[in-house]
């Protein structure tokens, strides 16, 4: 049974080069919605297979919604020093007042009632239980977050106290009822929401669930993923030889995706064997499975014939963006999909940042990053109708594009900060591109690969 969307052929290995009369030809229908190009004629460019891709931004779309929004995925109770980057499942309620007792915010003296005072021989070191009441005219060595011992009027701070030839306690700046004291329940009482569901969790997030004495929080699991490294052409260790090139795409992936919220739980290198491919489709039980190559249409990419053999439904099927035009996304079953990236390295990351990216997010229910944009430090060529995504190192205010931005080129992403979104026709010095940054660009829990 074909499913719907696949199809026997695909488009070759992107590149940024386009012939010059199919570009002229190409003009588009005003009552179009931009996704089919139409030659002068009018009439549908049948030879061309490109009118089948999607538009960048709508084969975003797609991927962010691709998880069937009846499929939910149970929450897990993970310890918090697992619970980085996960999004919470369930409210984190105050379990007790903060601070539970009342506490020092100095080191100095605790005091009762007016100075100056007797000075008791010996401290209230944090960690130590409830100290002996105070008397007024009485005062305690106390350190920083120790318990304020009762009818304490205030604590002194160490540089505003002085003592005398007797010993007794002078202040040197006038203290008031309540000073440098943390009263009990000052930041939340118990049973108060201090974390709705949806919150992710940050290093401050497990600070303040720690602090509220939480050894596990309840979170939405990190979606599995499985990658398949396709093509007999790799090596894994030592120079290019003979016709054989190093992989990248394997050392790169894992840790990317990691870096994107998911748990990898298998890299597999299958070759150019389709039976191994099917065979590996069907017996894994990932949440994603991602593959290297294959996606084209030469003899030996096996990506959409297996598709089509095992009965998936293909919902992207090239997309409108350079590098990376034969990228994919297929649903192989209720719960699972597929994402098909190209062999080529900068183009599996333009797939990796275009249908991974927004399908594993909504997968982790984690937030959407709020869309910005600066201006080009230079102009940037575009693709006649493709959307274009260029690294870029970001510069006060500007973003720079870089050199070696070519498919199967990794050296200008490897300096980049991100990717700069080119619309079709390209963007002048000083516009304003739209910028997806990248994993260990971005601030906070995106630095995370473990």
């Amino acid at each position: 049974m074909t499913a719907p969307g696949i199809r026997a052929g695909a488009p070759a290995e992107d590149s940024d080069d386009l012939d010059v009369e199919e570009a002229l030809a190409l003009v588009r229908d005003p009552k179009d919605d931009g996704t089919v190009p139409v030659p002068a004629s009018g009439a549908p460019d049948e030879p061309h297979e490109r009118h089948k891709a999607t538009p960048w931004p709508r084969a975003r779309e797609i991927a962010a919604r691709a998880p069937r929004s009846g499929i939910r995925r149970s929450p897990v109770s993970v310890a918090l020093s697992d619970s980085l980057g996960l999004v919470l499942a369930t409210p984190v309620d105050a379990l007790t007042d903060l601070p539970s007792f009342d506490t020092s915010a100095m080191d100095g003296w605790a005091v009762a009632g007016p100075g100056p005072w007797e000075v008791r021989d010996e401290g209230v070191l944090a960690g130590q239980g409830q100290p002996e009441p105070l008397t007024d005219g009485e005062a305690v060595r106390i350190a920083t977050g120790a318990r304020i011992p009762a009818d304490t009027t205030a604590v002194l701070r160490t540089e505003h106290g002085r003592t005398d030839a007797q010993g007794r306690l002078h202040c040197t700046q006038e203290v008031g009822h309540g000073q440098d004291i943390r009263p009990r329940g000052q930041e939340c009482r118990s049973g108060d929401q201090l974390l709705p569901v949806g919150t992710l969790v940050t290093p401050a997030v497990l600070g303040l669930a720690a602090a509220a004495g939480y050894d596990t929080v309840t979170a939405v699991p990190r979606p599995r993923v499985e990658v398949l490294v396709l093509g007999d052409e790799l090596l894994t260790e030592g120079l290019p030889r003979e016709g054989l090139i190093r992989d990248a795409l394997g050392p790169m992936l894992p840790p990317w995706l990691r870096a994107m919220g998911a748990e990898v739980i298998a890299v597999r290198r299958l070759g150019d064997d389709a039976r191994a491919l099917r065979k590996a489709l069907t017996g894994s039980d990932a949440d994603l499975i991602v593959t290297t190559g294959g996606t084209a249409a030469g003899p030996v990419d096996h990506v959409h014939p297996t598709l089509e053999r095992i009965g998936a439904e293909l919902l992207v099927d090239g997309v409108k963006v350079r590098p990376g035009h034969p990228m994919l996304l297929a649903r192989t079953k209720e719960n699972q999909h597929l994402v098909g990236l190209p062999g080529n390295p900068l183009a599996a990351v333009s797939g990796l940042l275009t249908l991974a990216e927004p399908l594993l997010r909504t997968l982790a229910a984690r937030p959407a990053p709020e869309p910005y944009s600066l201006p080009l430090k230079e102009a940037v060529h575009g693709h006649p109708y493709d959307t274009r995504l260029v690294p870029v190192a970001l510069r006060g205010d500007r973003a720079a594009p870089l050199h070696y931005q070519g498919p199967a080129m990794l050296r200008g992403i490897a300096a980049a900060d991100a990717l700069a979104v080119v619309p079709p026709g390209g963007a002048g010095q000083g516009e304003e591109a739209e910028l997806l940054d990248l994993p260990w660009a971005a601030a906070g829990i995106g630095v995370c690969f473990t």
